[in-house]
């Protein structure tokens, strides 16, 4: 059983006197008994975040970077165990937990190399004075992360703000307490970054709604970064602006591949099968539909199938060679059931799995999905997708749009002008041509629209969110005041 040493506040290692369980979603075996926080360790950990954030805010930006790249070497030189710890609490596949900390460790460094840029700009002045818009830290940062990519969707919303100069409040979800939060004071801790400025809370799904009312309401946060459903995002978004307080809310989506007539097929093939089923389809900017185009339809359709029926499903921790592990909960296995049990029932036909065995679902390919499905509406987040025909790119772009959710999208095509054409269509914080719709990287602006979210993740864009606009003058030109005064 994996030893959980308390949260992590102000540089203090915390227990608590509840705990709770964190499984293994392959074997639903305890994994480790993670802190069970309530408001007053929130509490704790905001007031140590406030209280650390003037020095580390003064800190030269040099110091706050140098220290982000001490943690980006710690996550690779660790990189064997977290991947063990990653599989072994997120269920996931042994390459997917090699790329995410990999991946991580880039985050971190592209943190450390936005301090090198400029943090605001010089205006003009009509009275001669010098007039600065600049950008500064605005104290402490809430962070509220997701289970499907912890390490990678934790770091990203907290690297950007803390090197620059903000200090954090961590919340990793109850799934992964370890991997997605106190895995991250262990490296800051070894880092040698100063007390306080990373703090880290865990908490149950019955304690949740108190912790999280506390990281959004409490006078000291100022920011809140989340990444997760859209009914979660959108009571947070609210429950911000109620506040007055910034809130980068990354949240769900609904995305299609679009394959056009003139696709390279073996592009196109491996962009739908890696975009439907990596991480079990649990990924936001996973392929849940795949709309191609009905010449080729038939010839696509037949090599998914093939391609699909390849991929090996089972325990992650115990057989390298499976890709697809469990989902991550059984609330989770059952929604995604009820998704192909009521497009079966409306009359649509799976063409390749459909079987659910406990946490573990097969991936899934179904024909003859419709508007009235659950699974044409609803986000997924399971290995489950469906194909569906179209005749004309305008048709390609309707169905695509015909969802709440503005996360991502995918175009394959030869013709990048047709492509670029289609991509200002469609409502897609991001659109990538010739490849799938899961697509990152720490520097790019990363966010969607609609019901996907408001604000970006990502290099200069992260900083922006997550700071304070200040326009201070120098008086050289002596304006004059109206002579009555």
């Amino acid at each position: 059983m994996h030893p959980f040493k308390g949260n992590y506040i102000g540089g203090q290692w915390v227990p608590t006197d509840r705990t709770f369980n964190d499984l293994n979603p392959s074997t639903g075996d305890i994994w480790g008994k993670a802190p069970d926080s309530g408001v007053a360790e929130t509490r704790a950990a905001i007031r140590a975040a406030q209280e650390a954030f003037p020095a580390w805010r003064d800190l030269p930006y040099t110091e706050r970077s140098a220290y982000m790249l001490k943690v980006a070497d710690i996550f690779e030189k660790r990189k064997p165990d977290i991947v063990k710890a990653v599989q072994a609490e997120g269920g996931g596949w042994f390459g997917k937990g090699m790329f995410e900390v990999g991946y991580t460790a880039g985050v971190f460094r592209a943190a450390a190399a936005m301090n090198y840029n400029a943090i605001g700009e010089v205006l003009p002045s009509e009275h001669g004075k010098v007039s600065m818009a600049m950008r500064q830290p605005m104290g402490v940062v809430t962070v509220i992360s997701p289970w499907n990519m912890p390490l990678i969707l934790t770091s990203r919303g907290l690297s950007f703000p803390c090197a620059t100069g903000n200090t954090i409040v961590l919340k990793p979800s109850e799934d992964t307490p370890y991997v997605g939060g106190l895995m991250f004071a262990e490296i800051f801790e070894e880092a040698g970054v100063p007390p306080g400025v990373l703090n880290v809370v865990t908490c149950s799904r019955e304690s949740v709604t108190a912790v999280g009312d506390e990281l959004i309401e409490n006078p000291a946060v100022k920011g809140i970064s989340f990444t997760g459903s859209t009914p979660v995002g959108r009571f947070i978004a609210a429950k911000a602006g109620a506040h007055l307080k910034k809130a980068c809310v990354e949240l769900g989506g609904k995305d299609s591949l679009i394959v056009c007539d003139d696709a390279d097929m073996e592009r196109a093939l491996s962009a739908a099968n890696f975009g439907s089923f990596m991480h079990q389809g649990q990924i936001c900017m996973s392929v849940e539909k795949v709309l191609v185009h009905e010449n080729i339809y038939d010839e696509f359709l037949r090599k998914f199938i093939a391609r699909a029926a390849k991929l090996k499903m089972g325990d992650t921790t115990t057989d390298p060679s499976n890709v697809i592990g469990p989902l991550i909960n059984d609330r989770q296995a059952a929604r995604v059931k009820d998704q192909i049990d009521d497009a079966v029932a409306k009359g649509a036909k799976v063409v390749l799995g459909g079987g659910v065995q406990g946490r573990f679902v097969e991936p899934t390919i179904m024909t003859g999905v419709t508007p009235d499905m659950k699974l044409y509406q609803d986000e997924t987040f399971g290995p489950v997708v469906p194909v569906i025909p179209f005749s004309t790119d305008d048709e390609a772009i309707a169905i695509a749009n015909d969802t709440e959710y503005g996360l991502s999208s995918g175009i394959i095509t030869a013709n990048e002008e047709r492509a670029l054409h289609m991509a200002r269509l469609l409502e897609t914080g991001s659109c990538h041509v010739n490849c799938s719709s899961i697509n990152d990287e720490p520097h790019v602006p990363f966010g969607g629209s609609k019901a996907s979210g408001l604000g970006n993740h990502g290099g200069r864009w992260s900083v922006e969110t997550f700071s304070q606009t200040r326009w201070i003058t120098l008086d050289r030109g002596g304006r004059p005041y109206p002579p009555v005064f």
